[in-house]
């Protein structure tokens, strides 16, 4: 740690007790704080504490540590692992009662506690001050996770990813003498801290430290005004929203389909090209949950918009059995941005089941689906042995200002992607596990066969989403290429995110399954063992 790092620790005043609550075995609410949104994972921690401050965190961070306990940080419960919920960690730092949203005068930035929840950070930052961050679509997923993975959503091809915003990160840190302690680091190039801050832009949770709080500023906003430092949503948009029933598509339809998607996704990912202003979602159902549906949006307000965004519509069902069907290609309302984003968030944010399960697999791809893919996708997509409707294949396009940025300007290294995909399964009960997180196995393994079942980083695919991180990317039983699992996350990056954790947790206090390993030293051996 630098001697000019900005500090709080236990030395520097009166002891601090702590104010946040604590939650044990035997409290009523202990069941309901052991577990997150994937019910697949149920912890067993001997405490759970709920932060409220910066202080307090520095001082349950000192605690956990001089206890030598093992623990883990949550933010809003959407780790689709089992990095929190977990029977190794001892004590669990929850941050939702961290959630305030307001402007940093001092700073001239937003600052938003990492337990604040996307939706009420794009409703309030709007409300109030008119702008935005370019985040996700799942409304009850938390900052905290989120941003420190890269942050992605339908302004992203506008806007670029949530990090590129990020204008400062405060972090509680242990230092090699097992002192815990607070770090704001920034943005800046010349700030002794600047390295904690890159690895906040795409080095994932759980790694570093404890995020208390982001600020966010885009690059180049100068002035007082806080409604002109940060970026703003479009006033209206027009959205589009459609649904094919399987029935209408035979193979040949769905095939022609989803190579249309990805050729218009090629052809138009380049930073600022006019296709780059369309976003959209396309949800490929299995046949047991629904239709293929497709939401879509542009601002209202661009030059020829509305036949923008026809155009995408038109070209996605060229040469299908529903092409020039009106329900597709003139399913289309102006809505206030706040009001698209509210109905985005309700019908695929959205996991209403109480007690769900889940599995979940990401790629990003830089060129359009092979036939053999496409055939591959769907097969898996009506296979009659599967019966859960939460199997989804959903397909998101990339590029636009997302690639606009350095695959080295921050850890977020996928920067000339063309399409993000993401496979998932959610259900109910404990005896589907199997079958379930089989499916998206499999799927995941055909849809990669030549790359040793997962995207490896090549001219045609580019890793995975740290964001929805899968442990089977560790396992040679399901990852075959020979390419390390980091390599497919972090890419080029990785070395740099190894020195980063070597300088701010020297100890290994933040760690889970798949968390940044520790930089080797001269032994061969990592420079530093776990703590608790």
């Amino acid at each position: 740690m630098s001697d000019t790092a900005s500090r709080t620790d236990e030395s520097a005043g009166p002891r601090h007790t702590g104010d946040g609550t604590v939650v044990k075995p035997g409290d009523p609410r202990y069941v309901d704080l052991i577990s997150g949104t994937n019910q697949r994972f149920i912890g067993s921690p001997e405490r759970i504490r709920l932060i409220t401050s910066t202080a307090d965190a520095v001082h349950a961070v000192q605690e956990a540590v001089r206890e030598g306990k093992r623990i883990a940080v949550r933010s809003g419960g959407h780790c689709v692992e089992d990095f929190v919920c977990n029977p190794d960690v001892e004590v669990v730092l929850d941050m939702t009662r961290m959630s305030h949203i307001g402007f940093d005068h001092a700073r001239q930035a937003f600052a938003v506690e990492s337990g604040a929840l996307l939706f009420n950070v794009y409703e309030q930052l709007y409300r109030r001050w008119g702008v935005t961050i370019p985040g996700g679509i799942c409304y009850s997923v938390a900052v905290g996770g989120h941003v420190c993975g890269g942050g992605y959503g339908m302004l992203s091809r506008t806007l670029g990813l949530t990090v590129d915003h990020l204008e400062a990160v405060e972090v509680v840190c242990v230092d090699a003498h097992g002192k815990a302690y607070s770090v704001v680091a920034s943005r800046d190039p010349g700030d002794p801290n600047h390295d904690l801050w890159w690895a906040h832009t795409g080095g994932g949770g759980g790694n570093f430290g404890l995020v208390t709080r982001y600020w966010f500023r885009t690059p180049g906003r100068t002035g007082t005004d806080p409604s002109q430092l940060l970026v703003a949503p479009p006033a209206k948009v027009l959205f589009g929203q459609t649904a094919i029933p399987w029935d209408r598509l035979s193979e040949a339809d769905f095939r022609r389909l989803l190579l249309n998607y990805g050729a218009w996704s090629e052809q138009n990912s380049a930073p600022g090209s006019p296709g780059a202003e369309v976003s959209s979602v396309l949800v490929l159902n299995h046949r047991a949950g629904g239709p293929v549906a497709l939401v879509s949006q542009i601002d209202a307000e661009r030059p020829g918009a509305r036949d923008r965004l026809r155009g995408f519509l038109t070209a996605l069902v060229e040469g299908t059995s529903v092409q020039g069907d009106p329900t597709v290609t003139e399913a289309v309302q102006e809505l206030t941005w706040l009001q698209a984003d509210r109905h985005l968030v309700t019908i695929i944010g959205n996991q209403p089941i109480p007690s769900v399960r889940g599995a979940t697999k990401s790629a990003y791809l830089r060129t359009n689906y092979s036939t053999d893919q496409a055939a591959t996708m769907y097969r898996h997509l009506n296979r009659p042995d599967v019966h859960s409707p939460g199997a989804i294949v959903m397909l998101m396009p990339f590029g636009g200002q997302i690639n606009a940025v350095a695959p080295d300007a921050t850890a977020s290294a996928q920067r000339d992607s063309v399409i993000k995909m993401r496979i998932e399964n959610w259900w109910v009960n404990p005896a589907d596990d199997a079958s379930n997180i089989g499916w998206t196995r499999e799927i995941f393994q055909d849809l990669f066969a030549e790359t040793g079942g997962v995207p490896v980083p090549d001219s045609a695919t580019d890793g995975c989403y740290i964001n929805y991180a899968d442990a089977d990317m560790t396992d040679p039983e399901f990852n075959r290429s020979g390419v390390p699992w980091p390599a497919l996350y972090y890419k080029d990056n990785y070395p740099r995110l190894r020195r980063v954790k070597g300088r701010w947790d020297p100890r290994n206090v933040f760690r889970h399954r798949m968390s940044v390993e520790p930089p080797v030293a001269e032994s061969g051996s990592p420079s530093s063992k776990p703590v608790g």
